[in-house]
């Protein structure tokens, strides 16, 4: 669906300041559309699909938290004060709800086709998410080892086994050809890929994850520290990859 007005906006992003979690999330939303409500009635409703961090907390128990609401929004530009204000009133950071991902390769029109409802808030803004397929195929072609990524797709693996409704293979690479058609994946979304569907130890690669997701983030921060301004989105993957080589190398000498 997409409305007379689509919101075509990317609010710069600030520092990081309260975190989005799952016991707020509802209410940003929820006072987000009372914001619009009061803006310009239920006169042009909004749609919003979210999608990474945000749909993980929506929809799973294991992600405990997101710096910002990355979605799909068919709105009026009303849209934009309403975030604002939400994001004023409630102390968020600059650019804590916006459609900045649009932009980069996990981002897709069908999303809006293969997107499920979620709740509708104040009669006016109705929220939409993805399925686990989506969700994963859409990680996993970003592949990111310092945003979540991987370990959120380890994550919902585990948590729809221990449901009792494990996901194929198969449907995976369904839903990536559906978003994306014939793609090649990053080569540390390859490996997660064949890791999880030859052992099936989701346990392991759950807290293996993690872990390399922790270790990812302080060698950026450690970059950063050493050599400021000078992390560029094409050479953080190398940065990181001769990083944790560094450290095999220093650890099993330390072994020797």
């Amino acid at each position: 669906m997409s409305f007379d007005h689509p919101v075509k906006f990317a609010i710069s992003r600030g520092p990081r300041g309260k975190p989005i979690t799952r016991e707020n999330l509802n209410d940003y939303l929820k006072e987000l559309a009372k914001e619009l409500r009061r803006l310009i009635g239920t006169k042009i409703p909004a749609e919003v699909i979210l999608i990474g961090g945000a749909a993980v907390l929506a929809n799973y128990g294991f992600r405990e938290m997101t710096y910002d609401i990355d979605a799909i929004i068919h709105a009026s530009s009303a849209m934009i004060d309403a975030i604002n204000r939400v994001g004023d009133k409630y102390d968020l950071p600059h650019g804590w709800f916006n459609a900045d991902f649009q932009r980069t390769a996990s981002y897709s029109a069908k999303l809006n086709e293969v997107s499920v409802y979620y709740k509708t808030y104040s009669n006016v803004m109705k929220i939409r998410t993805v399925t686990a397929e989506y969700l994963i195929a859409m990680k996993l072609v970003s592949g990111r080892q310092y945003k979540n990524d991987l370990f959120d797709v380890a994550g919902i693996l585990l948590e729809h086994k221990r449901r009792g409704e494990p996901i194929e293979r198969a449907v995976i690479e369904a839903a990536i050809e559906k978003l994306y058609g014939d793609i090649d994946l990053p080569e540390t979304s390859t490996e997660l890929m064949n890791t999880a569907f030859t052992n099936g130890d989701y346990e392991k690669l759950y807290a293996e994850s993690r872990e390399s997701e922790k270790l990812s983030k302080e060698i950026l921060v450690e970059f950063e520290q050493d050599y400021p301004n000078m992390l560029k989105g094409e050479s953080i993957s190398d940065i990181i990859e001769r990083a944790k080589q560094k450290r095999a190398a220093q650890m099993k000498g330390d072994s020797d």
